[in-house]
């Protein structure tokens, strides 16, 4: 964010300056925040009791959220930059992926990276 030029319009309205990969960044993120907010606050579609058993039974939430969005393996991973091996070992607690990995991941799956991570309860 440090190659934002401001303007001022013959108007005297300011205006920001930025590279078009920088605003593409600012609007992901923002998308993602307010699909955290939402479903932090409850506003995402719930799951079905049926969904709720398949989530708990799930080897991980990431294999559950992956199938529920109706992703292959093979597509998932080739969406985040990984080979399908990679992403089927995540899935199954033999490898972590670091957190830009888990970030990418939740992004392709539109899903909070709270919503991937198993805390143990």
């Amino acid at each position: 964010m440090n190659n934002i030029a401001y303007v001022t319009t013959p108007g005297g309205e300011e205006l920001a300056i930025l590279p078009r990969s920088e605003l593409e960044a600012l609007r992901e993120s923002l998308e993602h925040a307010q699909a955290l907010g939402g479903f932090r606050a409850g506003q995402l579609p719930g799951l079905t009791p049926d969904e709720a058993r398949a989530l708990v039974g799930a080897v991980s939430p990431l294999a559950f959220w992956r199938r529920y969005r109706k992703q292959t393996q093979a597509v998932l991973a080739a969406s985040v930059g990984v080979t399908q091996n990679y992403l089927s070992d995540i899935e199954n607690g033999k490898r972590g992926g670091d957190v830009t990995l888990w970030l990418r991941i939740a992004r392709a799956l539109e899903l909070p990276i709270e919503s991937l991570v198993d805390d143990g309860d």
